[in-house]
């Protein structure tokens, strides 16, 4: 994908180059971006509208289990209201009793008096003595057979229905009412209860200028709704018998999308079922002018960019042409220019090296020539002088902390291990002299050297890690060689980073081996069960070695025997890393057999085969 991409651009003018770019880089982006925007925007917008929604939705079911509640627990009183009862018992052959003893039932004047929720509260009765009177009421052949009044003479517990009245100007209400029986002992007439919820009580706490709501129980019509016009229609097809309020997108003919949420509400000591609906015209229109306006943002983010880089690419393109056509004609060794570039920034200097480079192409043919040969030199130099800079680079930090731990044993410990310390660290210091400045010395001294510096170390750490040497059987140390102080850096790498984290068990084993690729090798391998490093520490690590940073000591260590390494066997040799986290690192030196068997043939191949011709004379 990427080399076709490529070949595009390579095979496109620069006016094509960058309207692509501007398409890959400003528009695209542009509009995967705004794209995201504005999804991401209208669903924040439409759950912000929903979560307003079913907030005035439970408000207003709040507010109907409220007053509902407070009124079943009225009907109770008054159902079990001992003068109430007994009053709907007796009979009355003579109208002023009736007057009497129901001018003594004060409780249901009171509710009605102090609780502007209840509209009114009346009581039927199919008792025939009775008359209408204040609350209570005969009930005729035509309300004993409706429906509310039949199912409230079979059952014991009260339940809520939508009746409809009219006031003396004629106009009509719907009512949410409460109708329950009166429990009558001793008597075969029954009594029921009916309790009137106001219509303006309601109005007044639900009302909302922002939301339309409509309310209605059961299957019955509309009792309640901001708009009069709704009073009396049925809710039925929006029903919601989880409790739960639930999103509906509705398109009303005329008015367009409106959001609504419908819930339903189980009233208090009955099976009545009230159905809420909160319902919002303006939140599409408001979503929808924000989201115009996000779109027009968008657009002029990518139309903005487009116009510049359409003016600057025309500039840009004639300018180029103009240089196009002088370089054409240097090239065909017409050096009669008529071609103008304007400007002063690369393009006018270019032309102007141009025209520069025409007067004197001669003359840096021949300054090139030299210049290279005078590079391939300098070259030369540098490498050697690299070699000898990074051979003599030996870091202190090991005699340092080797002094230390000295000090450290003089103070704490007797002269035996001062002494051994000495020792060791005497050892040490005479290998570090005597292969100062050589190019070589044996694998066996450089191991005994190994030995010593880990023996010093355990003085160091005690317990905290242990050490094996492994050597393939038939290797001879003795008669290979190797570049002095190319291992303990190596080792002590191993023991300082691959041991930081490790308090006891730790092992560092310096393993031994031939292998064949494309010729013999002698493989010597430094591994540690330390803390280890993941892939992108390890990645980080490869890089400082193979680039180097002289003005840095991170890594300064591997990178010299890396390059030292490299500088002697050649580019296809030099340390390799293997570490996992928590698994330990393993440090891999590859040097081919036959250049340890002769090292005077490191450096140069030609006198290896001189020394091997002597050897057989």
């Amino acid at each position: 994908m990427w080399k076709k991409i490529l070949s595009y651009f390579r095979n496109s003018d620069i006016r094509r180059q960058l309207y692509t770019i501007y398409f890959l880089v400003i528009f695209l982006p542009v509009v995967i971006i705004g794209t995201f925007l504005i999804v991401t925007t209208s669903r924040l917008l439409m759950n912000y509208h929903g979560d307003l929604l079913e907030s005035d939705n439970l408000r207003t079911k709040t507010i109907l289990f409220e007053i509902t509640t407070q009124v079943c627990n009225i009907s109770e009183d008054l159902a079990y209201n001992r003068e109430v009862r007994e009053m709907l018992s007796d009979l009355y052959y003579r109208e002023e009793k009736l007057i009497s003893r129901a001018g003594n039932v004060t409780d249901i004047d009171n509710y009605e008096n102090t609780h502007a929720e209840i509209a009114s509260i009346e009581i039927y009765t199919d008792n025939p003595t009775f008359v209408d009177y204040k609350q209570f009421h005969r009930a005729g052949e035509a309300l004993q057979e409706t429906s509310w009044y039949q199912k409230a003479a079979e059952r014991q517990d009260g339940f809520w229905v939508t009746m409809e009245s009219r006031d003396q100007f004629d106009n009509e209400y719907w009512n949410l009412s409460l109708v329950r029986k009166i429990p009558l002992t001793d008597s075969r007439y029954h009594a029921v209860m009916v309790i009137k919820l106001s219509d303006n009580y309601l109005r007044t706490r639900i009302d909302s200028q922002q939301y339309e709501t409509m309310v209605s129980v059961d299957d019955m019509p509309v009792f309640y709704s901001s708009d009069r016009d709704q009073l009396g229609s049925s809710m039925a097809r929006k029903r919601d018998r989880s409790g739960k309020g639930q999103h509906i997108v509705e398109w009303n003919a005329g008015q367009g999308a409106c959001l609504e949420t419908v819930s339903s509400l189980k009233l208090y000591q009955t099976d009545s079922m009230l159905y809420i609906s909160t319902r919002n015209s303006q939140a599409f229109s408001n979503i929808r002018n924000i989201l115009f306006t996000c779109l027009a943002i968008v657009a002029v983010a990518a139309l903005i960019p487009w116009i510049i880089i359409h003016f600057f690419t025309e500039y840009l393109s004639s300018r180029i042409l103009g240089l196009r056509q002088a370089m054409h004609q240097a090239s065909n060794e017409n050096y009669e220019f008529h071609a103008h570039v304007g400007g002063q920034d690369e393009i006018s200097e270019a032309f102007d090296d141009l025209q520069v480079m025409v007067q004197k192409i001669q003359e840096k043919d021949a300054a090139m020539y030299e210049a290279q040969i005078k590079e391939s030199s300098l070259m030369n130099e540098q490498q050697k002088m690299e070699f000898k800079m990074l051979a003599s680079q030996i870091n202190p930090h090991f005699l340092y902390n080797t002094l230390e731990t000295i000090r450290m044993k003089a103070f704490t410990a007797g002269d035996r291990e001062v002494a051994r310390a000495i020792r060791l660290l005497g050892k040490s210091l005479r290998y570090v002299l005597d292969n100062t400045g050589t190019a070589f010395t044996t694998l066996e001294q450089a191991l005994e050297h190994v030995k010593v510096y880990l023996e010093i170390q355990k003085l160091r750490f005690t317990d905290k890690f242990e050490s094996r040497l492994r050597i393939e059987e038939g290797i001879d140390t003795e008669k290979l060689c190797i570049l002095p102080l190319l291992l303990q850096p190596v080792v002590e790498n191993a023991i300082l980073h691959g041991m930081e984290e490790t308090e006891s068990k730790g092992l560092v084993e310096i393993c031994i081996f031939r292998r064949t690729e494309k010729e013999e090798l002698i493989c010597i391998e430094v591994r540690d069960n330390g803390c280890g490093m993941d892939a992108d520490t390890l990645d980080g690590l490869r890089r400082r070695i193979e680039e180097g940073d002289m003005s840095r000591s991170r890594s300064i260590g591997l990178y010299n025997i890396n390059m030292r390494l490299k500088l002697n066997y050649g580019s296809g040799y030099g340390l390799q890393l293997e570490s996992e986290k928590g698994a330990g690192t393993t440090v891999r030196i590859r040097i081919p057999l036959a250049r340890m068997l002769d090292p005077e043939a490191v450096q140069s191949p030609a006198a290896f085969r001189d020394a091997k011709e002597a050897r057989k004379t």
